[in-house]
């Protein structure tokens, strides 16, 4: 397993400038993480994963890059990264961190050049095409459902971005471009990275400009930069520099699918260690999240990838808002049912900073509390249409990726632990009661089931590598699920419903299973099971 760890690991994500403060500028930063070591080690988990701490104008709060080589001021030096990394690799924790490599900020020196005229060496570093104010090269929209050119007019051509103006694309198909990329990425491992998330990845081929949308509902918009053929030769690139150092590489791949997945997941020949679906995110007709539908997408994730290829595990991330308001009612029995269902499946588990704590979406009462661009925009249309202040930014807010961003809370005192100063974003009310210190007070908390969930993949061969099989129960709110390896078996059953099912077990043999104590009251198997809302139970089995 020695060159496998990693399906036994935990990856902890942490968005920094929420995550701890260390000199009361009210933004979290490198020696904040570095404070909080100690607790990451209590809780168990082996991986780091650290949102991107580049220099940048922080337009899209660093996934826009203005050197690829420094640290952004906000967020310390080079030698905090350093003695972080020390750090950690002292107590057995890896480190990866965001590859932003499918565009820059308009601020890189690249493109400051690039802009200057159409001979300059480092034009072809981007994508240009002949335009005029109102005519664009084509019809191709970014994912902010803008135009995906932005019009230049000293030298009368566009430039092309799949996100925001100020975050232009870079031309993959350029071998001098590459080559400046992979020399940057050899440069972070020999640093001391243990390896990446790879941000929008997927994105890096796109379509011919004369390439036809045929269809402007779901991911139709997107068809031209969305996993294009001919991505392969990059990441097989990619690839070879990940081998060479032992790199984790998590690939946030939009637009690969569950049946593409294996592929891209091969332990041998795939490209990447795991990869990040988007589909589970599903909403219902009314604007809530979507329980069943979840359930069907992770239990279609687990089968196709089931003989091959890896899965990444996650609730939660930066990009979208906490998984027990926006599928559940917020509650502990919530978050502890939906760490459950999750953390048992195949593949690597991600925890979300204040994920492990119950935190919830927060309260916004001002549009001057909203941080997220596109979020804004919304709030302006909705406002436009009719809606009142409180009408638009409740709806403007109920999906937004800011809730995910609130500061982290980690006590009761005033900015709830996070600074002494004035946090950059509001905190979220609840803090003196959902927080690290009372959790880690209190016996049997959402944060020691979680330290109890890793330690289990830790120790059961059966939960890291083992098969996976979904029951049918007669509840499509109901996950349930074995896991099994040799002659040991877990049986997972989880209520994501907010009131009591009924389960149909009669096909089960429900012979010789031994409950797991995860902190919940005990339960016989029966043929017919009354399970409460938010209620799991973990059993398992061994016949020699």
């Amino acid at each position: 397993m020695a060159d496998k760890w990693w399906q036994e690991a935990t990856i902890y994500q942490i968005y920094p400038r929420s995550f701890k403060d260390s000199n009361g500028d009210g933004k979290g930063d490198l020696p904040g993480i570095l404070e909080k070591l100690p607790y990451l080690k209590e809780l168990g988990i082996d991986v780091i994963w650290i949102n991107p701490v580049y220099a940048s104008p922080m337009v899209d709060n660093g996934y826009d890059i203005s050197d690829y080589y420094a640290i952004n001021p906000e967020f310390g030096t080079l030698d905090d990264l350093r003695e972080l990394l020390k750090q950690a690799h002292a107590l057995g924790l890896k480190v990866i961190m965001d590859l932003v490599v499918n565009h820059t900020s308009d601020q890189h020196p690249w493109f400051k050049e690039a802009r200057k005229s159409k001979d300059n060496p480092y034009r072809d570093y981007y994508l240009w095409q002949a335009a005029s104010p109102d005519k664009m090269p084509n019809n191709w929209k970014s994912f902010q459902g803008t135009s995906a050119w932005t019009y230049d007019e000293k030298t009368q051509e566009a430039y092309f971005h799949i996100f925001d103006a100020k975050q232009p694309d870079l031309n993959w198909k350029n071998p001098r471009l590459r080559q400046e990329i992979y020399q940057m990425i050899a440069y972070w491992l020999d640093f001391g990275l243990d390896g990446f998330r790879l941000d929008a990845i997927s994105h890096l081929q796109k379509e011919p400009w004369d390439f036809q949308i045929k269809s402007w509902e779901g991911d139709g918009p997107w068809a031209p930069f969305m996993n294009v053929k001919g991505i392969e030769s990059y990441m097989t690139e990619i690839k070879a520099i990940f081998d060479h150092y032992g790199a984790l590489s998590v690939g946030e791949a939009s637009g690969v699918t569950s049946q593409e997945a294996p592929a891209w997941t091969d332990a041998e020949t795939g490209f990447m260690t795991m990869i990040i679906e988007w589909e589970h995110n599903r909403r219902t007709p009314d604007n809530q999240g979507d329980v069943a539908g979840l359930i069907a997408v992770l239990k279609r994730w687990q089968e196709d990838l089931s003989q091959r290829g890896w899965n990444a595990l996650y609730l939660e991330n930066h990009d979208i808002p906490r998984i027990i308001s926006a599928f559940g009612d917020a509650s502990q029995a919530c978050a502890k049912a939906f760490a459950v269902a999750y953390f048992l499946l195949r593949g690597t588990p991600l925890i979300f900073q204040g994920q492990e704590i119950g935190m919830t979406n927060g309260l916004f009462t001002s549009a001057d509390q909203i941080d997220s661009r596109s979020v804004k925009l919304t709030y302006q249309d909705l406002l436009a249409q009719g809606l009142s202040e409180k009408e638009a930014l409740a709806q403007a807010t109920q999906w937004s990726r800011d809730h995910a961003r609130l500061p982290m809370q980690w006590d009761a005192s005033p900015q709830a632990g996070f600074t002494t100063g004035q946090p950059w974003m509001v905190l979220n009310s609840n803090y003196q009661t959902r927080n690290v210190q009372s959790q880690m007070a209190q016996e049997g908390s959402l944060f020691y089931l979680y330290k109890r969930l890793i330690a289990l993949r830790h120790q059961e061969a059966v939960i890291s590598r083992g098969s996976f099989s979904a029951l049918e129960t007669g509840q499509d709110r109901v996950f349930a699920y074995q896991r099994e390896l040799d002659d040991k078996a877990y049986l997972i059953l989880v209520n994501l419903a907010p009131q009591k099912l009924t389960l149909d077990l009669s096909n089960l043999d429900l012979a010789e299973w031994q409950e797991l104590d995860l902190f919940n009251q005990p339960l016989i198997l029966q043929d017919q099971l009354d399970l409460d809302a938010y209620d799991y139970h973990v059993y398992v089995r061994s016949r020699k």
